[in-house]
Order: structure tokens, then C-alpha cells, then sequence
């Protein structure tokens, strides 16, 4: 097995290394400078090319890539908002990826995050042997996208302190970062062509510690939605899926019936909608759980694991329920008692023999 093979998740430059490397091979526009491809050979890596075998990685509008990427090349930061669970991490990875060749470079945002481990710490036995000298810095994320001219990540920046969030001010404004520890040789440092920051955020973190209207000023935002169409969100969810039961070493596939319960239940829950989907309804009542298109992939992968690892057989729709009762539960009683109406007054209603199959395994929610 190789080390790629032993990944749990290879990262985007690791996973699709081929295709990057056919893209840059056949590269022939201009690029930004700092730019490991051009804009449109990035926006073949992200939204496909048939005729190049490249496959679609994300279901997104093709000028919201393009006004993306043209953010990101005149030098602004990118700021992608949206409800969780719509790919904006998946997205800013790929972004990254097309532009710098890799996405490594990531800051996790978080109550307990600190400056040092955003721009830079020290060696603590070198910096007492040796007082503070590039060898003892130990440099983070965000030193190393300026030296090296990367794209650096900032995930739920919403979640970091102000304080943490307003270190950027000098990196997106006048590109440099002040190191005061070092002499007057090393004391600052410059961005290099191709430095950039994508951050995510998500709608229901706002108010938690909202960004400074001096940051915001120095982003441009793009706003991720749901996916709208009931086909697009089922063959994402089905490709989704099967990569990661193939990953799990499952030799079956979810169905497709049982994929069409999953997406239906999602859309109807998510509320305000009528759902798309075949035997779709009105919407029942929003639930406060995240009913998003990256949970509906991780309930297909527990259905498939489910079905295989304790009976040796393909999934059901009684594995749904099962495993659908942990997604939109969680520890709201509301929830709970929405999740059940839902089968009452919706599945009992739907026509077909997997909706039938799915409401008489109602008596497996909690």
C-alpha cells in the first residue's frame, strides 16, 4: 500500500497531482506572478474539463470561481461565507492548491489560537543559548506563505480572538510582518509574489467574535450557497460517498434509492424549500442541526459502513434511519420530535417501495 493509499484524506495537491501536472504541462496563458497556473487552468481544476479528463470537484456557479480568482490575483484577500457544511474549506483548499501547488499552509481558527501560532514561535533551548537569530525562529503558516509566496488558509476566522484576527492588518495591507525580536538585517519581512489569504466563515458563528471593519475592509467576500438542484446534489453526495467507502475497503456502493431517501430527507429538513427530489414535498420546520450536503456524505459513508462491517451487505433504508437519527438528533429534544413528525406527516406520505421500507424503520429512531 502506498503512503498516498494509507491517507485518510490526501491532501488537494497530493490527490489530484496528475491533473495538476497535465494542467501546467498544457499552461500556455499568462500567469500572476507568484501563480503556479493561469486563471483559467485553474478554473479547469476546479470545475473540470472534459476533454482533458479532469472531473468537477465542487458544485459552484462558474463566474463565482472567476470573480474568486480575480480576487485573489489582484492581490485582496478572499473571504468565503456561507452556511457550514457548503464546501467553503473543500473550496478554499482548491484554491490554494491551483494557485500555490499547495494547501498546506492553514490556520485553524479557534478560542485558544494565539499570535505565535499564526505568524511565528521560537526554539525556546536555541533562543537561551543563542539569543533570537532566524535559526531559533520557528516560523508558522503565515511566515511561511510571505517567504515562499503561497496562498495561506485562515479556517472559521470568526472563531479566533480579534486580537488574532487583527494580526493580518499589516500582512494584507502593506505586505510586510514586523519581527522586533531580530536585528535591523531580519527584522521584516516581505510578502513574495503569489501571497494571499483565503479565510472561510460561517453564518451561524457571526457574533461570536465578528471581524473588525478595518479587516473586512481588506477582503473581498464571496458568499457559498447550498446547492439548489436535487440531481447535482445527489450525484455529489453518490460521488462523494463511494470515493469513501473505497477508501473504507467496502466493495459496495450505497444505492441509489437509498441516496434518493438521504437528499430528500436533507432537502425537506432544511426547511423553507420545496424539496426537489422524486416523492418531494413541502419543507417541514428548519431544524437548528446542519442539514448540509457535506453531513449527507458523511451519512452515506456511515451507512455504508454499517450495512458492510456488521452484515456483509450493500445499505437499506432501515441503515438510514439508523444512521440519519445521530446527524439531526444530536441534543436538541426539538429536533427530535421535528425528525420524528417528519416521518408522520412526509414519509408515511411518499409512494415506492424504499419510502415504505423507510417509514416501517421509524421505530429505530431514538
Amino acid at each position: 500500500m502506498s503512503e498516498q493509499q494509507k491517507m485518510q484524506r490526501p491532501p488537494a495537491e497530493v490527490q489530484y497531482a496528475e491533473q495538476l501536472a497535465l494542467l501546467a504541462e498544457l499552461d500556455n496563458q499568462p500567469r500572476p506572478p507568484g501563480w503556479a497556473l493561469s486563471l483559467n487552468a485553474a478554473r479547469r481544476f476546479i470545475l473540470g474539463d472534459e476533454k482533458l479528463g479532469i472531473e468537477r470537484k465542487i458544485v459552484a456557479d462558474v463566474a463565482s470561481i472567476e470573480r474568486m480568482l480575480v480576487t485573489l490575483a489582484t492581490g485582496r484577500g478572499l473571504m468565503l461565507v456561507g452556511e457550514p457544511g457548503t464546501a467553503k474549506s473543500l473550496l478554499s483548499e482548491l484554491l490554494a492548491t491551483a494557485i500555490s501547488g499547495t494547501s498546506s499552509l492553514t490556520i485553524q481558527g479557534g478560542a485558544s489560537i494565539t499570535e505565535d501560532q499564526i505568524k511565528y514561535s521560537w526554539n525556546y533551548a536555541m533562543l537561551i543559548n543563542e539569543g533570537p537569530s532566524l535559526k531559533a525562529l520557528v516560523p508558522a503558516p503565515l511566515y511561511q506563505g510571505m517567504r515562499d509566496g503561497k496562498i495561506v488558509r485562515f479556517e472559521e476566522i470568526t472563531r479566533a480572538p480579534l486580537e488574532v484576527q487583527d494580526c493580518l492588518l499589516g500582512m494584507l495591507s502593506d505586505r510586510v510582518m514586523t519581527i522586533p525580536e531580530l536585528n535591523d538585517d531580519h527584522n521584516l519581512l516581505y510578502a513574495q509574489e503569489g501571497f494571499n489569504i483565503i479565510g472561510t466563515a460561517n453564518t451561524r458563528d457571526r457574533g461570536v467574535n465578528e471581524m473588525s471593519a478595518a479587516l473586512k475592509r481588506r477582503f473581498d467576500f464571496e458568499t457559498v450557497f447550498p446547492i439548489m438542484d436535487f440531481q447535482q446534489e445527489l450525484d455529489l453526495v453518490a460521488t462523494a460517498s463511494n470515493r469513501l467507502l473505497e477508501k473504507s475497503a467496502i466493495p459496495h456502493t450505497v444505492p441509489v434509492e437509498v441516496l434518493e431517501l438521504l437528499v430528500t430527507t436533507f432537502r425537506d429538513l432544511r426547511g423553507g424549500e420545496k424539496s426537489a427530489g422524486k416523492g418531494g414535498d413541502s419543507a417541514m420546520d428548519r431544524l437548528t442541526a446542519v442539514m448540509s450536503t457535506a453531513e449527507a456524505v458523511n451519512v452515506a459513508h456511515a451507512v455504508g459502513v454499517r450495512a458492510w462491517f456488521l452484515e456483509q451487505r450493500s445499505g437499506e433504508p432501515a441503515d438510514l434511519v439508523e444512521c440519519i437519527a445521530g446527524t439531526v438528533v444530536k441534543d436538541n429534544a426539538d429536533d427530535r420530535a421535528k425528525l420524528r413528525r417528519y416521518f408522520e406527516q412526509k414519509v408515511a406520505k411518499k409512494p415506492g417501495n424504499h419510502w415504505r421500507a423507510y417509514y416501517q424503520a421509524r421505530h429505530r429512531l431514538p
